[in-house]
């Protein structure tokens, strides 16, 4: 997700995503680990995904 996108969200939106993304990763994970894995960049973009909507989370929460 880009961060023009992330800002447009509300916190609940933005926890159902990182809760879709926190299940993505655990099974980009297994399919790392069997071999099953078409795209190894989908994980490093999901852990940046992950991140950026944790950020915006925490600075929605302070504000």
């Amino acid at each position: 997700m880009k961060k023009k996108e992330i800002k447009k969200l509300t916190k609940s939106e933005i926890n159902k995503n990182l809760d879709k993304l926190k299940k993505d990763l655990f099974n980009f994970r297994f399919q790392k680990t069997n071999g099953q894995i078409k795209s190894p960049a989908k994980i490093r973009e999901t852990r940046k995904s992950l991140a950026r909507l944790k950020t915006m989370l925490g600075n929605k929460q302070h504000a």
